[in-house]
């Protein structure tokens, strides 16, 4: 009989997952930025679904669900939407909400698990720029200057 190579033994045999059954997966990171992400937002968890400045355990996951989410609708150009329920769940259905939060978590992770967060906002930011239409009214509901997200068209607004 045939020795079996290693090869074949580990593939019959399949590691678990590192970051093990308590810890998040979100796709496109790593364990160790996953493991930081839930540490950042343990630490910061006194909010809510749908509290502007907050983070809460799984707010990073949900508001880069969301946000991916958006982007994948079909047509060339799209429209932000206001939440339409006041339940604070439905806060991340506007994509200016989900980035806000995403920025938040940014700015509380260390300079390694920032970078690759980061990396990932930004291709979904430029996808997001690509796709709306910046709104010459939206001064007057920005709430900070730097976030550039809060200047898109919304639905219902004047289309230009």
């Amino acid at each position: 009989m045939p020795r079996r190579r290693p090869g074949a033994l580990r593939a019959a045999n399949p590691a678990p997952p590192v970051w093990g059954p308590g810890t998040a997966r979100i796709p496109g990171l790593s364990e160790r930025t996953c493991a930081e992400i839930e540490r950042a937002e343990r630490e910061h968890d006194d909010a809510w679904p749908g509290l502007w400045d907050g983070l809460w355990e799984g707010a990073v996951e949900a508001a880069l669900k969301n946000y991916r989410a958006f982007l994948r609708r079909p047509g060339r150009y799209l429209d932000l939407c206001f939440p339409a329920s006041p339940h604070p769940g439905s806060a991340l259905v506007d994509v200016a909400n989900a980035r806000d939060i995403l920025e938040e978590a940014l700015h509380r992770l260390p300079p390694a698990a920032r970078a690759e967060l980061g990396r990932l906002v930004a291709g979904l930011d430029a996808e997001l720029r690509r796709r709306t239409l910046p709104d010459p009214y939206a001064w007057r509901r920005r709430p900070w200057p730097g976030a550039w997200w809060r200047g898109r068209l919304y639905d219902g607004e004047f289309r230009w």
